[in-house]
Order: structure tokens, then sequence, then C-alpha cells
């Protein structure tokens, strides 16, 4: 077997490279090489990997960073999935493709819609949003039209290491580890600290990945996330714990999205139905081993 991982040297890329390469070494993987906005670079990674599955991993996910420089973000997001699934369509191959879309779809949900499940009406809150919901209707069209083996999935808050500051578990673990370094004041810059997350860890995640591949049907949309819910706040004071110094928190004006999705609960039923698969590293975990991850890099 043969696959294709785009984006397979960020966050998830590189757990999914760790779980196939350890579970299934007869598998051979291959890394999108290029530029995912040039359709030239899909075209030559389709005919290099020859690939029987393909994880769409790679995208412009610094959502705050989306509303200052929304054309990038849709040139990597949609028109980077748009560039690979024409590759694909245009070759004489017939992949298993998952398209990874975002939770972020779904935007502000009512109360009476949670928890979230598939059919939800998608709200998107920020360009980022936007251009994950355009991506992900790709994907459904493109299996509708042409037959395209396309299964997407609309994962709930990742969590766990190597994953970039952008995001608030690692933002807050590498403030905690300068801090404990003598390299910054005791203090935490913070956001928005009321919004409701279930934070899965991305190890669990990148197992799910391959069962919605192996076990989920085409054309089909798939939520992916934990139970367990908790305020950014309630994680950050869990986080706290682990350390033995003494930190304060301290709003940032700057860290405050335009718009912001403050509840996200998903129901992964379906998924979870279709898989048998079940989050089972606890949250304690990640946080450890992502504060760990940071201790040992500043």
């Amino acid at each position: 077997m043969r696959v294709l991982i785009t984006g397979i040297n960020g966050f998830s890329g590189s757990h999914l490279v760790d779980y196939i390469t350890k579970n299934y070494p007869e598998v051979k993987v291959f890394g999108f090489k290029g530029d995912i906005q040039e359709p030239r670079s899909s075209i030559t990674a389709i005919e290099k990997a020859q690939p029987d599955i393909i994880f769409h991993l790679a995208a412009q996910i610094d959502i705050k960073a989306s509303f200052t420089t929304p054309i990038d973000t849709f040139q990597t997001n949609t028109i980077g999935t748009l560039n690979l699934l024409e590759a694909v369509r245009h070759s004489e191959l017939d992949p298993i493709i998952h398209l990874c879309s975002s939770s972020e779809v779904y935007g502000k949900v009512n109360k009476n819609e949670i928890p979230i499940k598939e059919d939800c009406p998608l709200r998107p809150a920020s360009p980022y949003a936007v251009s994950k919901v355009a991506a992900d209707m790709l994907g459904y069209q493109y299996w509708l039209s042409y037959g395209m083996k396309i299964i997407r999935s609309r994962a709930f808050t990742l969590a766990g290491t190597r994953q970039s500051t952008i995001c608030v578990l690692p933002a807050f673990c590498r403030q905690i580890a300068l801090i404990e370094r003598g390299k910054q004041e005791p203090v935490i810059k913070v956001g928005n600290l009321d919004s409701v997350r279930t934070f899965c860890d991305v190890r669990d995640i990148a197992r799910a990945y391959w069962l919605l591949v192996n076990k989920c049907q085409y054309g089909e949309v798939y939520n992916i996330g934990s139970k367990q819910t908790m305020t950014i706040g309630e994680m950050l004071n869990a986080l706290l714990v682990l350390s033995p110094y003494k930190i304060k928190i301290e709003k940032d004006p700057n860290l405050m999205r335009p718009s912001d999705v403050t509840l996200q609960i998903p129901d992964s039923s379906k998924f979870k139905k279709a898989t048998g698969w079940e989050p089972e590293i606890p949250l304690e975990k990640t946080l450890e081993d992502t504060l760990d991850y940071w201790r040992n890099k500043e």
C-alpha cells in the first residue's frame, strides 16, 4: 500500500506518519513536496507517489491571521484542495482521499444544537472557517460528480506535542517553560478563557484518521472529538498545577479575534459507530506531555 500525505511535516501529519510506520511498517509513505497553491505540484506528487490513499492535511490553520491574510488562506485551503482533487481526477488512479475539514465550519452554534452533529448548519465565523467550508464542499461535490472516493472529517480541538503556538495549549506551555527557565516574567498572556472545548490528543486523532479511510463511507463527513468538556480557562488551571511556579494570568487584547467560536462540543457517534474508535489518552497525559515537550524545546 502507498500513502501520500500533504502537510506531512505539520502537527497532525507528523503524528499520522508515526502511527502508520509503527503499526503498519509495510505501508510506503510519501510526503507532498512543493507548493499546494501550484497545480503542477499536486500533479507531480500524484505521479511520483501513485497513492492508494491520500491524507490531505496541508492547510493555513492560523484563524487570527486569516482575518489579515484571507486571500492566502483561500489560496492554500480552498484552491490547494481543488488543485489536489483535479490532479487525482485527471490521473489514472482511484485512491481513497481523506479531506481534513475542521470543526470551525460550524461557527457559532445555538445551545439547542449541542452536541454538534454533522447536519448542524454551517455558520463560519472567520475567513479560515469559510475556506474550510469551501474545501469541505468541494470534497462532497467531487464525490457526487465524479465518484471519487472522498471522505471528509471535522476534528474538534486537537492537542499535543509539535503543535504550533498559534494554538492555545502550546502557547500556554511555551510561556510556562520560559517562566521556569527565567526567560519570562511569571505572567501568562491569554485571550478568551471562556470558550468551551473538548481537547483530543493528536495521537488519538492519528489513529482515527487511519480508521476513517479503512472503515468509513465515501461521500460522508464525520465529526471526530473527545467527550470531556471544559473552558480554556479550566484547561489552563489544570496546566498550571503541573508547574511548581506561581504564575499570574493576564488578558491580552491582541490575542482576541474579531469574531470567536465559543462553544464546540461534538457528537462523534456517527464516526464511533462506523469505526469503533474511542479516545484513549486522558487530557492529563496530553497536558503533561505537551508541557514537557516545550520544557525540552525551550
